[in-house]
């Protein structure tokens, strides 16, 4: 079975990896929280590696092959950047103003006229709620008696390099739009840039020693975009996935070989069971798409879970906080992300019917 053969509609179960991939950022927090160092995390001694690294890259995979799908299934700058801006703008705002608005004032040490005048509260609203200029993480005294002090969403570093790349993408797009065959050079470009990421993040890795969060994010954003590129050529094998699977276990006995098999079978894995297993499993897509809030409530949530139960141990901080998580999630997704998805089909409808009268006239 080959991938294009499966890889179009939303019967499939990206919502599940994704939810999977969230609660193991969760997860791997939970030991760095609680200890107080990113040390502790499961594998990073062995692997150099972590649940939350794993998780990232598969986001960041799963993100670069649906956004090229949708980039090359509208062909329109203007229904793309609409799509990703109410997928991720409301809830992300949202989560920045109950931070501030009320997390930040229960937490802070400061009064709460001077907590609303320190200038980092501005600051954080700004940038957490724009991503233009990068995020940050802390709020003025908030938290500062736990061991990240100050820190309250670390897990947002991520989103300034997904729109970052949505906007590489675009420019690529739009920047072909004088050739001929642009869908054919688009395509070709993004496959190069899938080659030339990769060299460079190996190369840094083997070479400079460099962990570069930029570099890696870039390759696997291209390595997800590029096999929806070649997706005709990919063929979803059972015993492939069981071999990969092997190949990856064994594989963990040194890191550095880790490292390679990692990054050569993560996609492989990822999107065999994406697509192949059907039946029962696709029905978590009934009860929605829960990984974006798990994601940016999560760190925010352990945080003050922590400061109110300073003794709390790893397996219980997992605990409480995914089930406070998951309520955040809930609501999240019901009150907020799904109504602004709801708008997207109604904008690009209006917008087709605004471009279609212009031509017209």
């Amino acid at each position: 079975m080959k991938l294009s053969q499966v890889a179009q509609g939303r019967d499939n179960n990206f919502n599940l990896v994704r939810f999977i991939a969230a609660f193991a950022v969760l997860f791997s927090h939970s030991f760095a929280l609680v200890a107080g160092t990113g040390a502790v995390e499961p594998l990073r001694t062995n692997l150099h590696m972590t649940f939350g690294t794993m998780a990232v890259d598969v986001f960041f995979i799963t993100s670069g092959f649906l956004v090229t799908a949708s980039l090359l299934t509208r062909q329109s700058v203007i229904e793309f950047a609409a799509a990703r801006i109410l997928r991720i703008y409301p809830a992300l705002i949202v989560m920045v103003l109950l931070t501030i608005f009320v997390l930040g004032p229960y937490f802070t040490s400061l009064s709460i006229p001077a907590y609303f005048s320190d200038k980092q509260t501005l600051v954080y609203l700004f940038k957490n709620a724009t991503l233009v200029s990068g995020v940050t993480y802390t709020l003025p005294h908030v938290f500062e008696q736990l061991p990240f002090r100050e820190m309250v969403n670390v897990s947002l570093w991520t989103l300034p390099a997904e729109i970052g790349l949505y906007a590489l993408l675009v420019l690529i797009w739009v920047g072909l739009r004088v050739t001929t065959n642009r869908v054919r050079y688009f395509r070709a470009t993004i496959v190069a840039l899938a080659i030339f990421s990769a060299l460079v993040y190996f190369v840094s890795h083997f070479y400079f020693h460099s962990e570069r969060n930029i570099f890696r994010l870039f390759f696997v954003f291209f390595m997800g975009a590029g096999i929806y590129i070649l997706r005709a050529q990919v063929i979803l094998s059972k015993k492939i996935f069981i071999a990969a699977i092997i190949a990856l276990s064994l594989s963990a006995f040194d890191k550095e070989v880790f490292f390679v098999v990692y990054y050569i079978v993560i996609a492989y894995i990822l999107f065999w069971f994406v697509y192949v297993p059907t039946g029962h499993i696709r029905h978590f897509n009934r009860i929605g798409d829960y990984s974006y809030g798990v994601y940016i409530y999560a760190f925010a949530v352990q945080q003050t879970i922590l400061a109110l139960m300073p003794d709390i141990s790893v397996f219980e901080m997992f605990v409480f906080s995914s089930f406070a998580t998951l309520f955040c999630a809930f609501l999240s997704w019901h009150l907020i992300e799904k109504q602004a998805l709801s708008m997207k089909g109604h904008f690009i409808h209006k917008y087709r019917a605004s471009w279609l009268s212009s031509k017209v006239a």
